[in-house]
């Protein structure tokens, strides 16, 4: 991706349904080329989709958090599957460095957060952990 490529990027970020008129006219750029970018990072797999967040999905878990996890040995797939199965479990994803997976935990109350966070923590294999809570969203772009 070039530079425009992320300017590009960055508006649909924060803009998804722009026309691609109002697209070009932001970035300076012809309507044709706005589009042939965007089709471009579609077929590269660059761009994967569109969504929308609704009010109601940032109402539904009012107390939302970053678990990081560091795992011992090869339980990362056992781990991966048990926390797949957590209906509190958000999103799942595996890292490098410090740890080794960071979990998106959703619920309705920090008591219930609380229960989530000391069963993960029981998991076998699990060594250490580190949760912080996600107090308000910043759009940036």
């Amino acid at each position: 991706m070039d530079e425009t490529d992320k300017r590009l990027v960055a508006a649909l970020r924060h803009d998804a349904r722009a026309s691609l008129s109002d697209l070009a006219a932001r970035l300076g750029l012809s309507r044709a080329t706005v589009r042939s970018r965007i089709t471009r990072l579609r077929e590269n797999g660059d761009i994967i989709g569109f969504t929308v967040v609704l009010r109601e999905d940032t109402l539904a878990d009012p107390v939302r958090g970053l678990m990081m996890i560091g795992i011992e040995g090869r339980g990362t797939d056992r781990i991966l599957r048990q926390l797949r199965g957590m209906a509190e479990v958000r999103q799942v994803w595996s890292t490098n460095g410090r740890w080794d997976v960071i979990v998106e935990i959703g619920t309705e109350t920090l008591e219930a957060f609380d229960a989530v966070l000391s069963a993960i923590r029981r998991f076998d294999g699990v060594t250490a952990s580190e949760t912080s809570l996600l107090l308000s969203t910043r759009k940036t772009g």
